[in-house]
């Protein structure tokens, strides 16, 4: 006779779950997006900005805009965001570093933080011009894209080692990023990301928007997918990528859920779909 469900095991209905969840996770993603789509304004220039509601404060001053139109995220978190999503291209398809799951070199880390606290004083000096205050310089949007850019591919070069070791049975012990001549080829792709932006070309509106919202989900989903599998204990189990759709389909889900949590709780405190009214 089989064993009563008070009678199972831990480790048995660890195993029942993750059985059930190639059934579970498809059918709440399906609602997850379903809901997102009724519940947002038509559009997909709409429901990028929708995701971008939930992680950017979207002041027009501090945006930039396409054909009239503003892109979901600010200037800074465009450049953060696209930035991020760039460098974890160029690990993987240009500098053709997959599953690499060291860190870079310190020499390279010391450099890649050095972007970040560029961003940080960028940020603060904005910040302190926003509200009035004494600052060191007239901020721009084109500075706070170049500096968003720069600690994006920080934010790359530190979460692909990460998701790497923690999802592959044998992940590759080099790093994504191994010396000057990989630096600046991710540097010239952030330069070209820039370009892109600064142009100003109607015709890039749909492309970086639609880009944008990718890119935070991306980023949500490669933290959350590292998330779902500790809770699935499958750390360094995973040897293809079809195995690995079963936990960044659970990241994916987590990422679709606070997206809408941020933007309902956003929206409860403003009153409004559009950027922050204290700031606007």
């Amino acid at each position: 006779m089989g064993k009563s469900l008070h009678e199972r095991t831990e480790p048995e209905r660890a195993r029942g779950l993750r059985a059930a969840l190639p059934w579970i996770v498809p059918g709440l993603l399906l609602v997850n997006l379903t809901l997102f789509l009724l519940a947002t304004p038509s559009g997909w220039l709409s429901r990028a900005d929708m995701v971008g509601y939930a992680v950017c404060h979207q002041i027009p001053s501090h945006s930039f805009s396409f054909a009239g139109s503003q892109l979901p995220l600010c200037a800074r978190c465009t450049g953060t965001f696209l930035g991020a999503l760039l460098g974890l291209f160029g690990q993987v398809l240009v500098l053709r570093r997959r599953q690499a799951s060291a860190f870079p070199p310190v020499g390279i880390l010391i450099v890649l933080v050095s972007f970040t606290a560029l961003w940080a004083a960028d940020g603060v000096n904005s910040y302190l011009a926003l509200i009035g205050a004494p600052h060191a310089y007239e901020p721009s949007n084109a500075l706070r894209l170049v500096t968003g850019s720069l600690n994006g591919l920080t934010m790359s070069a530190l979460i692909y080692p990460v998701f790497n070791i923690s999802l592959w049975r044998d992940p590759l012990d080099r790093p994504g990023i191994r010396g000057p001549g990989d630096l600046g080829a991710l540097l010239l792709l952030e330069a070209g990301l820039v370009g892109m932006v600064l142009s100003g070309q109607g015709v890039l509106l749909y492309p970086l928007s639609l880009l944008s919202a990718l890119a935070v989900l991306t980023l949500l989903t490669s933290v959350n997918s590292v998330l779902a599998v500790i809770l699935l204990g499958q750390e360094n189990t995973i040897e293809g990528w079809h195995e690995a759709l079963k936990p960044i389909s659970v990241g994916l889900l987590l990422s679709l859920i606070q997206v809408g949590v941020i933007d309902l709780i956003r929206y409860a405190i403003t009153g409004t779909l559009g950027p922050i009214p204290t700031l606007h």
